[in-house]
């Protein structure tokens, strides 16, 4: 079974929680067993697991990863300005 879920974002950086969905296509497969797996085809997008119970965790999570690849740092070559998502995406 496949089932395509499209999510746009807001921002430069953002968490989207997409467990609702997930949860939904469990629940209408009627599948006892098996496994999901989560694809993304763009190349500045990622998927993380995490518990989405505390907001800081998400201000955290972009505090760290944006100390490790800046923004906009100098030095960058690919010119669209996306260069730090194609960094980070691979990080994930």
């Amino acid at each position: 079974m496949i089932k395509k879920i499209s999510v746009t974002a807001d921002e430069h950086e953002q968490l989207v929680d997409i467990t609702f969905e997930i949860k939904q296509f469990v629940k209408e497969s009627n599948i006892l067993e098996g496994r999901i797996t989560v694809f993304i085809p763009h190349t500045t997008a990622a998927v993380t697991i995490n518990e989405n119970a505390d907001p800081d965790v998400e201000h955290d999570f972009f505090l760290k990863l944006n100390k490790m690849v800046p923004y906009n740092e100098n030095g960058y070559l690919h010119a669209e300005g996306n260069s730090d998502s194609h960094l980070k995406t691979s990080l994930l």
